[in-house]
Formats: C-alpha cells, sequence, structure tokens
C-alpha cells in the first residue's frame, strides 16, 4: 500500500482517484483548484474532485499556487509515497516535485509526444487523428514532458465526439494509474525518455475558434463540431422570428452535394461547405435543451438557399 497525495480537478479525474482509492492505497490528501464562481448565481462551487472527496471524507487541499515556502512544506509534510496528478490544472515546482519519496506521476490524454498541454483530447479530434490514447509519466519541470512509464491506445472513431471519447480515456486512465502503482511498488515501474520527434502542442479552446468556418473542407467541419462536443460547442448563427440565435451543433455526418459556403442545400439540414457537406444531427438553441434535427426543423422557418453564418 502507498500513501498517495492525488491532485486533480474536474470530471475527468475522477475514476482515477475511485480506482486508487479501491485498490487499498492511502489517499493522505487531495489538491484540487479551489472552488470557483459558477452558475446563473455565480456562487462559488467546488470543483467535481472536492465533492467526491468530501463525500469520500478524504482531506482536501485548494491552495491558489505552490510556489511559497510555506505550501511547499505543508506539501511535504504529508509524508506522500507518491503524487498522482490527473488535469490538476497549477504547475508543480520542483520542490513539490521532489517531496513524495518517487516523485509525481501524472495521467495524460494523448500519445505523448503528440498534444501535450490542456486540451489534447479536443485536439485530437478536431485534427482528424484516427488514433488516441492514455499514458502515464514520470513528471518534470516541462509541460507534459517526463518519461513515459505505461500507455494504453484507444482507435478514434469517425462520429466519435469529445465527450464519448473523454469517457473512455478517463475509465481507461484510472485502470492504467492502478497498474502504475503496483509496478512502482514491486520497483518495476520502467519509464522511458519521451522523443521529441512528433511532439505537438493541444492548446487550451479559446472561445474565438469555436464558430463554425463553412468555408472550411466539410472534413474539417465535422471534426471541428465533434472536437468541441458536448463543450463548449461548435456554433453558428440564424435567425429566429427575426432574431439572430446562436446555435450549438453537437453531432454531424459528412454529407453528398456543393453549393455556397453554410447554406442549406437539402431540407434534412445539409450544409455546404467549402468542399463537400455536413449533415447537422443535433442542434442546441440557447437556453434549449439539445434536439435532433427533426425536432429542431419543426416550427423553424429555413428553406434550402438560407446561409447560415
Amino acid at each position: 500500500m502507498l500513501r498517495v497525495i492525488f491532485m486533480g480537478t474536474p470530471d475527468f479525474s475522477i475514476p482515477a482517484l475511485s480506482e486508487i482509492l479501491n485498490a487499498g492505497h492511502e489517499l493522505v490528501a487531495v489538491y484540487t483548484q479551489p472552488p470557483r464562481p459558477a452558475g446563473r448565481g455565480m456562487g462559488a462551487r467546488k470543483s467535481p474532485i472536492h465533492a467526491l472527496a468530501d463525500d469520500l471524507g478524504l482531506p482536501v487541499f485548494t491552495p491558489e499556487q505552490l510556489k511559497s515556502e510555506a505550501e511547499q512544506e505543508r506539501f511535504a509534510n504529508h509524508g506522500a509515497d507518491v503524487a498522482i496528478v490527473v488535469a490538476y490544472g497549477l504547475i508543480l515546482p520542483k520542490e513539490v516535485l521532489d517531496a513524495p519519496v518517487h516523485g509525481g506521476l501524472n495521467l495524460h490524454a494523448s500519445l505523448l509526444p503528440r498534444w501535450r498541454g490542456a486540451a489534447p483530447i479536443q485536439r485530437a479530434i478536431m485534427a482528424g487523428d484516427n488514433e488516441t490514447g492514455v499514458m502515464i509519466m514520470r513528471m518534470d519541470e516541462g509541460l507534459d514532458t517526463g518519461p513515459v512509464c505505461l500507455g494504453e491506445r484507444v482507435t478514434i472513431g469517425a462520429a466519435m465526439a469529445a465527450g464519448e471519447l473523454h469517457d473512455m480515456l478517463a475509465r481507461q486512465g484510472g485502470d492504467l494509474l492502478v497498474r502504475a502503482l503496483a509496478a512502482l511498488e514491486r520497483g518495476s515501474l520502467d519509464c522511458k525518455p519521451q522523443t521529441q520527434e512528433g511532439a505537438t502542442y493541444a492548446k487550451k479552446i479559446e472561445k474565438a475558434e469555436t464558430r463554425i468556418d463553412w468555408t472550411r473542407p466539410a472534413s474539417e467541419v465535422h471534426n471541428h463540431i465533434r472536437g468541441l462536443s458536448p463543450w463548449p460547442g461548435a456554433w453558428f448563427e440564424m435567425e429566429f422570428g427575426g432574431k439572430t440565435e446562436r446555435v450549438k451543433v453537437l453531432r454531424s455526418e459528412r454529407a453528398s452535394g456543393s453549393g455556397a459556403s453554410g447554406s442549406l442545400i437539402a431540407d434534412s439540414l445539409t450544409i455546404a461547405c467549402g468542399s463537400g457537406s455536413v449533415r447537422l444531427l443535433q442542434l442546441q438553441r440557447a437556453g434549449k435543451k439539445p434536439m435532433e434535427r427533426q425536432e429542431f426543423l419543426r416550427g423553424v422557418d429555413i428553406a434550402p438557399g438560407v446561409v447560415l453564418r
């Protein structure tokens, strides 16, 4: 049994924390991002990991940063064998990485060195990758540059959206972490340096890039839609009763036909792109639930030739 500090924040981290507990390891501390304003009332909301740790009665720490001597001393005083990091959201100083007996292990959702950085799942789909995976690496001071210890590959289906891939990789990552900890206990965790060949950076998704650009080829538009589904969502604008409204597209498929970019070329919500076309399968109007295309079309005055912006 190992004394573990777990460091994570979003839903993606939950299977990892659960699997570590189920394997019998001792969670001496859980580190997560501080509560942030969220929701309509903008009240402070705990992170998913914070909420789970509270439910489990685990000690939770939410520092704004780990650069101060006081925070680093508190971290070291936990007396951990290893720190496990899963989408925590803070850079760990060398003093923190060196505090546990075996340093830190990080679960990352890509096939390193491809898609180092904040948004590997979305970027892999948006780039049209056919394969991705999860990897366990020993942490160093770089950004996802440490030696790789274990990995699992996953095929990205042509219709797979980021949400589906996220859940699949989270589950596989939890299992992989438990295997890594078992190997660490045995003294047989073998980690090999990453190559720099093929390294790419998965920068954070910016609001400015979520709008659909219909002038791009249909394959890129389709990948853009599924790479941002369900969150933050790729979108376009159209008029409803004389009022312009933003509409998210949650599912699409490649289709036949061509026309002016952004124009509706069939009643089944087939939209012309720079080359080829896509059919919109699931949409969400502002403030409403997701709708299949037939439900969306009911009561909407939209005819072939209309151009979406």
